[in-house]
């Protein structure tokens, strides 16, 4: 289909969202407190708005195009990671890797580049098991610890564990925004890589040297004597080996889980029902996250259903002139598109066609096409209140009796922020962004 020709779409389908976003941020910004409404009841909401919309379906048919949504492949994958991630985080939490990890750490790191550490740590999990909740929900405990342990900020300890993790979500070859945001463009993994890492190492390395300035005054001491084992690092190590090596991050999670699992029966750190049990703990810690994920798939459907997507891409698509205008029309789609369904996979998938479309009708090479989708939707992900980036941070520090907010975490994604400005600088200075392609009659 031609963007010419390209449906105009209904912009009243987007009023669901609307809804969600207005009782969300409306309610927090009256009481003060972004938890008075949960995520999970707003959401809720939302949902009774898309079924009671377009009376000219039956409510049967808006039912099981709702379910077919939240059954989305790419939802069930996320589901399915949360499971395992959230498992494999609570037996090495229970087994004492996390305590050991950290302390190990502050034993030989510098005092000065402790939450950099973190950060580095967290890039390179993630970009080996190519999720950033599943970094995030395995790594994040370890940043709640250092807090508690030194006079660090959780919110900088966490925010920096928050950001490695978008990195390996942005350039892991076994990510889901990898793979959709190159099988749509119609490009390899490796040329997007490349393409993509030019643009964020700078970001990257100005990160490091921001994370090690919030601690060069000394504020990062630890207090006490640092207990550690060894041993109890193996299931982190492990995972990150296996994940380098290329294996599918089911099977990386899975032989983590099974790892740790045997590890600690060894140790003694845990028996047979305890290992069970922490098992369960870690499953059902992720079970509000699971439902978001199911309620946004079944949401966004409904509003692709009645033409939301379609007037988003039409109202995008008529400010696009030159190539310029192409890269950051892509760039606002997406962004546009991921504040909507929080889930920066589905995204991709619902703006990768016409994404293409615009690249090839401006001679955008796929890369350059898929790390703009990629970097953007990563960028808008990493730092969105009500992700699920964001919610298992906090969701971490809850348990361990913390109270803070998205706004706390917020405060201290430079990650996120700076890969966002590097990639708008390339766009608009880029000497291949500039050239006007003449349309043909």
């Amino acid at each position: 289909m031609s963007l010419q020709k390209q449906n105009k779409g209904n912009p009243f389908a987007l009023l669901p969202l609307v809804v969600f976003i207005v009782i969300f941020l409306l309610s927090s910004t009256i009481s003060g407190d972004f938890y008075k409404m949960p995520v999970v009841v707003a959401f809720l909401i939302s949902t009774f708005v898309a079924l009671a919309m377009n009376r000219k379906v039956k409510f049967s048919e808006k039912v099981e195009n709702f379910s077919r949504g939240a059954g989305n492949p790419s939802i069930m994958m996320m589901c399915m990671i949360f499971v395992l991630a959230g498992a494999f985080a609570q037996i090495c939490r229970d087994m004492g890797a996390i305590e050991s990890t950290v302390n190990i750490g502050l034993k030989f790191m510098p005092e000065s580049v402790l939450v950099a550490g973190m950060f580095i740590i967290s890039c390179f999990i993630s970009i080996s098991v190519g999720t950033s909740v599943g970094t995030i929900v395995a790594v994040a405990p370890m940043a709640v610890s250092l807090s508690q342990t030194t006079d660090l900020s959780v919110g900088l300890t966490v925010g920096a564990v928050v950001g490695g993790a978008m990195f390996g979500d942005n350039l892991s070859f076994i990510s889901d925004t990898t793979i959709a945001s190159t099988r749509t463009q119609g490009c390899s993994m490796k040329d997007k890589f490349r393409m993509n890492f030019k643009i964020v190492l700078p970001a990257a390395i100005i990160s490091v040297f921001l994370y090690a300035f919030a601690t060069h005054n000394g504020s990062g001491h630890f207090h006490g004597a640092l207990h550690y084992n060894w041993l109890k690092t193996l299931p982190y190590i492990g995972v990150l080996i296996v994940a380098l090596i290329g294996v599918n991050v089911f099977i990386v999670l899975s032989g983590g889980i099974i790892f740790a699992a045997v590890l600690g029966l060894i140790l003694k750190s845990f028996d047979v029902w305890q290992l069970v049990s922490s098992i369960a703990k870690g499953i059902a810690g992720m079970s509000e996250l699971i439902i978001i994920c199911l309620l946004i798939g079944g949401i966004v459907e409904l509003i692709r259903q009645n033409g939301g997507i379609d007037w988003v891409l039409y109202t995008i698509n008529r400010k696009v002139k030159n190539k310029k205008a192409a890269e950051l029309g892509i760039a606002s789609l997406i962004s546009f598109v991921n504040i909507c369904t929080a889930n920066n996979t589905i995204a991709i998938i619902i703006t990768g066609p016409i994404s293409k479309q615009i690249a090839d009708k401006y001679k955008i090479k796929g890369a350059r096409s898929a790390s703009i989708l990629d970097t953007f939707s990563c960028l808008i992900q990493g730092i969105i209140p009500y992700g699920a980036q964001i919610l298992a941070a906090v969701s971490v520090a809850s348990s361990f009796g913390i109270a803070i907010t998205p706004t706390h975490v917020m405060s201290y994604l430079y990650y996120p922020y700076l890969m966002g400005f590097s990639a708008l600088m390339v766009i608009l200075f880029s000497k291949s962004s500039k050239n006007k392609i003449h349309q043909k009659s």
